[in-house]
C-alpha cells in the first residue's frame, strides 16, 4: 500500500501540536542532562589532576656493588641479593643462594 493523502490518517492539530510540545520538552531534558554529565566529567578529571599533581615522583638510578653475587636494587630502594632473572619462579625476594 502506497502512502498518499488519501490514505494518510487524519490527526486532529492540537494532537500534533501537543506530541510537539512534549518531544521539545523532553529534548530540552535530554540536552540538559547531557551538559551536566559533561560538567561532571570535566569535573572529576579537573579534581584527579589536582590530587595527583600534589605528588612528587623521582627517579633515583642506582648502581649496586656486591661483589660476586647479583643484586638488584627494589623500588623502596632496598638492595635484593640472590636475584636470578633466569629464574621464572623467582619472586624478587631474598633466595639464599648467594652466588653460589
Amino acid at each position: 500500500m502506497e502512502f498518499n493523502e488519501e490514505n494518510a490518517a487524519m490527526i486532529p492539530y492540537y494532537v500534533h501540536e501537543g506530541e510537539m510540545v512534549r518531544m521539545e520538552r523532553m529534548n530540552k531534558r535530554w540536552f540538559v542532562a547531557f551538559i551536566v554529565v559533561l560538567a561532571m566529567l570535566f569535573a572529576t578529571n579537573a579534581g584527579w589532576v589536582i590530587y595527583e599533581s600534589q605528588f612528587e615522583t623521582v627517579d633515583i638510578d642506582q648502581q649496586v656493588e656486591t661483589g660476586d653475587s647479583p643484586a638488584v636494587v627494589s623500588g623502596t630502594g632496598d638492595a635484593i641479593y640472590g636475584y636470578n632473572p633466569t629464574d621464572s619462579k623467582d619472586t624478587g625476594e631474598e633466595t639464599g643462594n648467594f652466588g653460589e
